[in-house]
């Protein structure tokens, strides 16, 4: 299960929370296409960045440790001091799963004459209050520091049932049910969130197109290689135009969801277009 999608379309909903976690303020973020740091979307899946009128603010959402991101995140700053000379950058990489590897514990990319130095987010030490006070932040609260991820689960839903717009409460209750996936057993999720007004979530759906295509793509494992590489790439665009379409029906913009799923202006028009007919 890929968290990269879920996780940009939380931030782009909710930017003022995600602002005033990283921030301090709930300041408007404009969104940035990775484009704008000359960087391809096939390279930058789990590139999110936003702009403030002094800043610039790059996030990762990471599920397990990667020894290649301290590089990464000295190349996407020299990218961006490129591109913003008088902006300020703040780069943090969120760990989402809780885990002994000494790689999450990295915050620097050093070379000889050279050292660059970015933020590390351990959810699991993280206090669960701040996650509890904001409505976009409300997913990730069972991945806090607690005892008892059950019970804050449990909370997360009695607070989201306190929100009077229902989209944001179907969109919210599936984000939080796939990120408790990580700490808690599915049947148990089921239990406490209402599946019912999930089903409402294009996030939902996306959910459901994407478990299809991880069964389409192992049916293929047994052909040959070049074949099974074929139906991947395929299917990745298949799943990509299905959250594209969920995404239109829920009322983003073209321009948004350009940004969240990498695909090209033309191809969200057509996707567009073949909806109407």
């Amino acid at each position: 299960m890929s968290y990269d999608i879920l996780c940009r379309f939380l931030i782009d909903e909710f930017s003022r929370d995600f602002a005033t976690l990283f921030m301090g303020k709930p300041i408007d973020l404009t969104i940035l296409s990775p484009k704008e740091l000359s960087v391809e979307p096939i390279r930058a899946d789990s590139l999110i960045l936003f702009q403030s009128e002094d800043s610039v603010l790059h996030i990762e959402f990471q599920t397990d440790p990667d020894q290649e991101i301290p590089f990464r995140m000295a190349d996407y700053r020299l990218r961006g001091y490129r591109r913003f000379r008088d902006k300020d950058m703040r780069q943090v990489v969120i760990y989402l799963r809780k885990t002994n590897s000494p790689l999450v514990h990295q915050t620097e990319f050093i070379l000889p004459q050279m050292t660059h130095r970015f933020e590390v987010i351990r959810l699991w030490e993280q206090p669960t209050e701040l996650f509890l006070n904001a409505p976009g932040l409300l997913p990730f609260a069972a991945l806090t520091r607690t005892e008892n991820p059950e019970e804050v689960l449990t909370e997360v839903a009695q607070l989201i049932e306190r929100i009077d717009n229902r989209q944001q409460q179907a969109n919210l209750v599936a984000a939080s049910s796939v990120l408790a996936g990580l700490v808690l057993d599915r049947e148990l999720i089921n239990r406490i969130l209402r599946r019912d007004i999930m089903r409402e979530s294009p996030i939902y759906q996306d959910i459901l197109a994407e478990g299809r295509q991880e069964g389409r793509q192992e049916g293929r494992q047994e052909g040959r290689q070049e074949g099974r590489q074929e139906g991947r790439q395929e299917g990745r665009q298949e799943a990509i135009a299905e959250i594209a379409r969920n995404l239109l029906l829920s009322g983003m913009s073209v321009e948004q969801i350009m940004n969240v799923t990498g695909l090209t202006r033309e191809r969200v028009e057509q996707l567009t277009n073949r909806d109407s007919e």
